[in-house]
This record gives C-alpha cells, structure tokens and sequence, in this order.
C-alpha cells in the first residue's frame, strides 16, 4: 500500500480550527477527496430496480464465534441515505438479522449523508454525553472526527481486511483517514465520477468517444456534437458556484500545470502563469462567440442538479458528474441510458496526471461505544464479497468495493459501467482534488470551502477582471486564511 504522508496529530489540532463547520462545506467536490461533481438529493421514493438488475443479495451465514461482550444488549448503526432506496432497505434489512443472529436487539437508522449536515457535531455531542452509536456509515470528514478525538483507532480491523482482500482503492484513501500512522475509519465503499457522453451522438458527429484524454479534445467533440437547431448542445457543464462547477475550474488549472499549494500543503502557489492559462482557457468557452452553440440555456447560472436534470431529458451530449446521472438513467429506463459513454477523467496537458479518482465512505467506531466487537463483526461480514457484491449491484455504481480483490469478475459483470468504473478507483496516482499534489489540511479545506474558484471564474467572464487579476485576487484570500491558521506565506 502507498505510503500516506504522517501528519502528527498536534499538526492536525493546529491546522483544523474549523473543526465541524468550515473545513468540510464543499460538498460535493470537497479537497479532502478528489473532486467529484455533486450528486442530487436523494429522491423520496425511487422506483426499484428490476429483479434482472442483479442478482439478489444473499445472506451470509450468523458467524460461528459470539462477541466477547454479553449477549442481549441493544447495538446501534446509523447508515448514510443512500440514492437507491432498494439499496437503503436491504442493507438496513441485513444489517439488522446479523446483529440479531449474534444475539443482540438492532437499532438501525439512516442519517443526512451531506457533508454540510449535522452528522459530525451530532457525532461530538454524542461520544462527549457517553452514548455514541456502536458504528457508522458515512461519507464525512475523518480527519475532523479525528481531531475533535470522538473515534477510536481501529487499524487491527483495517489490517485485518488488507490481509484478506488485498490493496485498498482508490491511492488516496490513506491520506484521507490514516493519521499518526493509524487508521481511524475502515474504508467501507468507493464512488467515484466521470465524464458521460452521448455514445449515439457521438457517432453521428464522428467523434470517437475513447479518444478524448484531454480538455481540449473533449472542447472539440462538443463543438462537433453540438447542434441548437434540435436542441443538442455539447458542453453540458458549468462555472456556477456548485460542487460540479468548482470541479470544472479545478481540472481547468490543474490540467495547464496549477497547483494551488505545494507538495507540502503549506504554501500557496496558486498565482501562477499555468493556471493563469487554465483560467483563460476556461473563461473563453462562456465568452467566445464561437463556442455559444455549445452551450444549453442558462448553464452560467446551472446549480448541481441542472447538469443531472439536462442530460436525462436529452439536451446535452457530454458532462462530468457523480454516478448518480447514469444510475439514475438506469433506474428510470431512460433512453440515454444505453446510449452513455462512461469516460474516465482527463489527463493532464502534457499527460502526466489523471484528474480524477475515487473516494472512500466509511465504517467508523467511536470512542466509547459498548459494543465494538459487535461492530468489528459487522464491518469485516459485510465487507465479504459474498455479501457485498450483491449489494453493490443494487446501487447502480454508487456502492463498489475499497478493496481490490473485491472488484470480482462477477461484480464487473453486473453492470456495463463496472470495467470502467475500476479503472478510474485503481489510477495510481495519488490525486488528492484541489490540494494535489499535498495532502489536505484543514486550511486548504477552508479556502476551497469559501467558493472562491466560481467567483474568480464569475469576475473573469463578466469583464471585472483579466485572468491574472482574477487569480492574485483568489492568492490573497487563500493567504489571508492560511495565515490565520498559523501558516506565513512570506
């Protein structure tokens, strides 16, 4: 396994001051994670998927061991929302006869699975009053229930699944929740985005959807996939201020070379000549007269669920976003759905870093709890492939394994996406989002945090500022928070 970058914990307290609040507000392209574009709400009461989907989930056997603890007692589990609700009902279904059959009474209960819910102060309230849940399921910052001290070390059961299903996915994973040399969350699922075109509009434009590694060629193939006369546009994807508009600015600079720190995380280096270039590059898509058939109606004021919204209904023919637009599709029996092209994220312009990857949700104990064997049991049962294959069936490729040797031939089979979808958690390289090549810290969280990037974009396109105005601007609110953290920038 890559070896993470240590941060002692005394480095953490002092860079996360923000503690619950500011340090994770980007939701949906959040720095602690390489950024993904933002998924929708989680719909009241979706459909359920077919019974072809994939294969029913099966029950593994009550283990034949008891936990140390006595028998009898209640265990509590609180699990994010998930998109699916056939996928909520069965893991909750599941979870609850396998706390049963080791004798317990199960209490299981969704919560806001959004980084900027409550779920984190309800955590530190929680383990401060003596009552924490025995175990959670979630997608939140670790490194701030890490440094608020709520949760307890469990690298035994993180060495113990290494050991039996192999190298954990996506490489950034440890950076994100392996802090003093510890594990202090188990890396439980991975979701990732990508890039979704248009397969049968592609064809018809004679673009070849395999060969668009970079930011440029996919521009060109919405030029030539762009037709406003039947309501086709091509560049589905904006500089608004959302989690997938914050995405876009960020693989913008970083592809011409911008880094907004450097390998250290502690000094800003954003105001420079590549992403400069990034941002003009980027600007003149929304400016140039050239580029105005490409674009679909009001994209400058897109939110995150508008890119969703346009490709379902057929408007648009290419966007980045979470895999929650092509599950959807899948869901609703959407006629774009057999027509998608999953495309892994770009390259880099000299072709040295992909920009994009995975992230991990996890399974955290927390300080306190009475039953941590009972938790520990969870965890390592539904992390077996027997079990979560066919679960991760039912989330249309929100719920895939952190684990390598649980990406099985009979799991890439359950859906066409799955292949690529293993490419893009198994890139190598250890992107870390907005502070890449760093790993985050709690003043690179706040400065993303504040939105700055679609704002900076915003000054540039309405003629407010020239690009390189626009990026000093964007340097000197970056310094201001660093500095307030205790980081000089001169």
């Amino acid at each position: 396994m890559k070896q993470e970058t240590k941060l002692t914990r005394r480095q953490l307290l002092r860079l996360s001051a923000l503690a619950g609040t500011g340090a994770v507000l980007a939701a949906c392209a959040a720095p602690t994670a390489p950024a993904q574009p933002a998924a929708p709400a989680a719909p009241a009461e979706p459909a359920q998927p077919a019974a072809t989907e994939a294969p029913a989930p099966t029950e593994a056997p009550a283990p034949t061991t008891a936990p140390a603890a006595p028998a009898g007692g209640t265990v509590q589990v609180l699990h994010r929302q998930e998109y699916f609700k056939a996928l909520e009902v069965e893991l909750k279904k599941q979870t609850e006869e396998f706390i049963a059959s080791l004798g317990y009474t199960p209490d299981v209960s969704t919560v806001n699975p959004e980084v900027f819910g409550d779920f984190i102060a309800k955590m530190q309230a929680a383990v401060a009053a003596g009552n924490p849940p025995d175990l959670a399921y979630h997608g939140n910052s670790v490194s701030v229930l890490y440094d608020s001290d709520t949760v307890e070390d469990v690298s035994d059961i993180v060495d113990e699944l290494v050991a039996k299903y192999g190298e954990i996915v996506p490489a950034n994973t440890p950076r994100n929740a392996r802090f003093d040399e510890k594990w202090w969350s188990v890396p439980f699922i991975t979701t990732a985005g990508a890039w979704f075109v248009r397969r049968d509009v592609a064809e018809g434009a004679s673009v070849d959807v395999t060969q668009l590694p970079k930011l440029q060629d996919r521009l060109d193939a919405a030029v030539k996939m762009s037709d406003p006369a039947k309501e086709m546009y091509g560049w589905g994807l904006t500089v608004n201020k959302s989690g997938d508009g914050h995405g876009l600015i960020q693989t913008a600079f970083q592809a011409f070379g911008g880094r907004a720190v450097d390998e250290t995380g502690q000094k800003i280096t954003f105001n420079s000549p590549e992403t400069i270039a990034g941002v003009e590059w980027l600007a003149a898509i929304y400016t140039d007269e050239k580029y105005k058939p490409i674009l679909p109606p009001g994209v400058e004021s897109w939110t995150d669920p508008s890119n969703n919204e346009a490709y379902l209904a057929g408007k648009i023919a290419m966007t980045q976003n979470a895999f929650s637009v092509y599950a959807a599709a899948k869901r609703d029996n959407n006629p774009v759905y057999p027509n998608t092209a999953v495309v892994r994220f770009p390259l880099t312009n000299d072709g040295a870093v992909e920009l994009g990857g995975g992230g991990a949700q996890w399974y955290t104990i927390f300080k306190g709890v009475k039953n941590r064997d009972v938790a520990k049991q969870i965890i390592l049962h539904f992390i077996d492939p027997a079990v979560f294959t066919p679960l991760s069936g039912l989330g249309g490729g929100l719920f895939m394994p952190a684990y390598k040797n649980n990406w099985t031939d009979d799991l890439l089979k359950l859906e066409p996406a799955f292949p690529t979808l293993k490419e893009i958690m198994f890139n190598p390289t250890d992107y870390t989002g907005f502070s890449y090549p760093a790993q985050p810290n709690a003043a690179t969280d706040a400065w993303f945090a504040t939105g700055f990037l679609s704002e900076m974009m915003a000054n540039v396109i309405t003629g407010k500022m020239t690009a390189a105005e626009a990026v000093k601007d964007a340097t000197e609110k970056g310094i201001a928070i660093f500095e307030e953290k205790g980081l000089p920038q001169s």
